[in-house]
């Protein structure tokens, strides 16, 4: 393997740089969760294109932590099964699995293992979503109570097989857009069964129901806790809206709860992921109904976002990140993805969109409350981890929606000052001390770290070289 003339290989998983040895941090091979070679041959080959031997035995952890720590892949109901932890919460996130193994979906069609992976993991979301659509959280087994200390007495209806119930709008995108990632990238439609199909149709219906255009609908959620972001306004339905044909969230993608329920940044993914879910309906399914009024909804989603999210300012107009539908608008940007930071990152827009462009401008900027600089780094957090605390993850999706090689080697630059020696990425890191971090063990954001490398390694090659 090449490497920079700065580091040197002393044995496998140790580079040796001036004044420093980095000792991989990955656990021994035969204590790995799962082991995919493509995923391996692409480290490699990516790590050996990194000058810095830092940044590059950072990456070596982090690309394949998902894989190395998170997953437990064996068949259900006699179909092939995965199960993801989010790393030191023992439960599975709709939203962080599917986002852990987003990275490895290039990678699919040369590795079977990886495809019996995705198999598992779409067979295990449309499980999910058939148990109950409005959960964020699920058990291990379908049949299991909560195993997590602060939901277990949760005002809802707690159904069997669900960690966490609190309603976000991206718990149902996600698995539509990792379906729809993998089955693009492989042509492969084994997994998209009838019970796929039935989940698919349970998603439409409860984006509707959340539209709540006839009443509240069916969900509500309340916890007795000191932190208020854990609960909901008005017996657990939220504060009042005006319904205009967006879809409600009763919490932010960080799972706290929102201010105005129309969340901008769900909807705007709601509309991306129901288009993705037609064009799957259509073509493996051949349900032209089911694709129709997926297509409808994210029409109607659409113009409502754009007549009611919208701030008009002095300069053009921006985003806002939560309204009511009467006018009322919170303007803030949080880490968590779907953000309005990381709305190209996820197909709602172009990267060189006018609005985003303007929108992106505010949310780093102290017109955003939650956005924090200091003498470690600069980034956004959020009410999840309070004031002072940046997220790395949104370090990231600065560097993955700018096309400025300046700008993403100052995220690098960050990225590789706030790590606190430990050579992995953490939930937040305080201000001015990265050694106050929160979550040593955050599969997400380790792999979108990892993710961030290989597309800078195709787009951007100059900046690992110099790095």
């Amino acid at each position: 393997m090449a490497l920079a003339p700065a580091a040197a290989l002393l044995s496998d998983g140790v580079i040796a740089a001036p004044g420093k040895t980095f000792i991989s941090q990955r656990p021994p091979v035969g204590k790995r969760k799962f082991t995919s070679a493509a995923v391996e041959k692409l480290l490699a080959q990516t790590k050996a294109r990194i000058a810095d031997p830092e940044l590059a035995w950072m990456f070596e952890n982090c690309f394949p932590n998902t894989l190395d720590t998170t997953v437990n892949v064996g068949t259900l109901g006699g179909k092939p099964d995965t199960f993801i932890v989010t790393g030191d919460i023992d439960a599975m996130w709709m939203r962080d699995s599917s986002a852990q193994v987003w990275p490895y979906v290039r990678l699919a069609k040369q590795d079977k293992a990886l495809q019996q992976l995705f198999r598992g993991l779409i067979h295990r979301h449309a499980r999910c979503i058939r148990i109950d659509p409005y959960a964020n959280a699920f058990m291990p087994d379908p049949t299991a109570k909560s195993n997590l200390d602060w939901a277990q007495h949760d005002i809802t209806d707690m159904k069997p097989g669900v960690a966490e119930r609190k309603w976000e709008i991206d718990s149902l995108c996600y698995p539509i857009r990792l379906a729809h990632g993998y089955w693009k990238a492989t042509g492969d439609t084994t997994a998209f069964d009838d019970d796929w199909h039935e989940a698919m149709r349970i998603v439409l219906k409860t984006f509707r129901e959340q539209q709540r255009k006839d009443g509240p609908g069916p969900y509500q959620f309340q916890r007795t806790s000191p932190r208020p972001t854990e609960s909901q306004f008005l017996l657990g339905y939220g504060n009042p809206t005006k319904p205009v044909g967006m879809i409600h969230a009763m919490f932010r993608p960080s799972d706290d709860a929102t201010v105005y329920p129309f969340n901008i940044p769900g909807n705007l993914f709601a509309v991306t992921s129901l288009r993705q879910l037609a064009e799957m309906l259509r073509a493996i399914r051949h349900d032209e109904a089911t694709a129709s009024d997926c297509v409808a909804l994210a029409d109607e989603i659409q113009r409502a976002v754009h007549a009611h999210g919208v701030i008009h300012g002095d300069a053009g107009d921006y985003w806002a990140y939560e309204v009511d539908g009467y006018g009322n608008q919170l303007f803030m940007d949080d880490a968590n993805v779907p953000s309005l930071l990381a709305l190209p990152y996820l197909g709602a827009c172009t990267q060189d969109d006018a609005r985003y462009q303007r929108t992106r401008a505010q949310v780093w900027s102290v017109r955003n409350p939650y956005f924090f600089k200091g003498s470690a780094g600069e980034g956004i957090g959020g009410p999840h981890e309070g004031l002072r605390m940046i997220w790395p993850m949104s370090i990231m999706m600065r560097a993955f929606t700018t096309g400025n090689a300046s700008e993403i080697a100052q995220c690098l630059a960050w990225l590789k000052s706030t790590h606190a020696g430990t050579g992995f990425m953490h939930e937040a890191f305080d201000q001015d001390d990265p050694a106050k971090y929160t979550r040593a063990w955050f599969a997400w954001a380790n792999t979108l770290f990892g993710e961030l490398i290989v597309e800078l390694a195709d787009r951007h090659p100059d900046v690992l070289r110099k790095a």
